[in-house]
């Protein structure tokens, strides 16, 4: 079993060969094999990218992704813009029953909520 230093130079090594992602912006802390990442990316594929590049490593056992997501301002939406496209895109979906869904968007985060049969 590898210590968690030695775990957590795996997995700098291993995000420093992430084509997708800059490791400099990442921080990893390592605790009995559970890793946690800090700092910012700037999209969330980035940031799923970080995770999957970490859960590759021999050894981690669970992965803990306190990455922050900050987007370029020239890509932020507002809020009524993003409940606009997430109402149409469940709206333009056939397997979503119409009126079933309700789209709520603040600060960014879309919640979805109501019920459906599967």
């Amino acid at each position: 079993m590898k210590t968690d230093t030695e775990l957590q130079k795996d997995v700098m090594d291993e995000l420093k060969w992430e084509p997708t992602i800059k490791a400099s912006d990442i921080g990893v802390s390592v605790r009995e094999g559970v890793i946690t990442l800090s700092g910012y990316v700037d999209s969330f594929y980035k940031k799923w990218a970080a995770e999957r590049a970490t859960a590759r490593v021999f050894g981690v056992r669970a992965v803990s992704a306190e990455l922050e997501v900050r987007l370029p301002g020239s890509l932020k939406r507002a809020d009524e813009d993003l409940a606009r496209a997430a109402s149409d895109a469940l709206e333009w979906n056939v397997a979503v029953p119409q009126d079933r869904v309700k789209v709520q968007v603040q600060g960014g985060l879309v919640r979805l909520s109501g019920e459906v049969d599967w």
